[in-house]
């Protein structure tokens, strides 16, 4: 049995998502970010970063691990699911991973924060964020031009971009002539597993795609909260 200890945005789905691809029994426990329930002692005992997602995996002596990426490589490498045994092979998806930690995560981020979130409109910040998400998308787009998926065969990867990039309307960007993304974007969306995954703790894949106005101000007044404040609830 793993702990998850998790929040509805795409870095918690990352890894509820990936226990639900791989079939893993696990235990939800929400944290409450607007209540900075990820800053409790009891918490920062177990991810010192005081973020989501967290797991403990109780089958393998309570041993916890923090950092989305970092739990989809430890998930994946426990199970032998959605990896690869050939080295080479892992390192691609271990790449196309990390540009999701590295580039599409923060950057989608930064343009939520300056187009969603920050109560002062900066144009230039907008701009700045939602370009640059635009650019990694085309990025995405010409390798998916190539391959079915990131690393072709469907991998932890996929589950780690697809959970932000489908959210792409919250940041303010369109997938717009970017046909082998979008073509991505659907297959994904219809595995079962990814649609129970983004239900956890609770329901919000709505709100992040720009398709629930009735609970939209009320969601970025939580999150504007936490940006005004000195943490961010997500991981990094």
């Amino acid at each position: 049995m793993i702990d998850l200890y998790t929040a509805a945005t795409p870095n918690g789905w990352k890894a509820s998502v990936a226990l639900e691809e791989m079939g893993l029994d696990y235990n939800v426990i929400a944290v409450d970010l607007a209540a900075n329930e990820q800053k409790a002692p009891d918490y920062l005992a177990i991810n010192p970063n005081g973020r989501i997602p967290t797991i403990i995996d109780r089958d393998n002596g309570d041993f916890a691990v923090f950092e989305s990426g970092a739990i989809l490589l430890y998930l994946a490498q426990k199970t032998g699911m959605f990896w690869s045994n050939d080295p080479k092979q892992q390192s691609v998806i271990t790449q196309w991973l990390m540009f999701q930690m590295g580039g599409i995560g923060p950057m989608m981020g930064q343009a939520n924060v300056f187009y969603r979130y920050f109560p002062e409109k900066i144009p230039a910040a907008i701009n700045r964020y939602q370009s640059e998400v635009r650019r990694l998308f085309e990025v995405l787009d010409q390798r998916l031009s190539d391959v079915e998926y990131l690393a072709g065969d469907y991998s932890i990867a996929d589950m780690a971009h697809w959970c932000w990039v489908h959210t792409h309307r919250w940041s303010g960007v369109e997938l717009e002539g970017l046909t082998h993304l979008q073509r991505w974007v659907d297959a994904i969306k219809e595995r079962p597993a990814v649609q129970a995954g983004i239900l956890v703790p609770h329901k919000m894949a709505d709100v992040l795609q720009d398709q629930d106005s009735s609970k939209t101000e009320q969601f970025i007044k939580a999150a504007r909260t936490m940006v005004q404040g000195v943490n961010s609830g997500d991981d990094a």
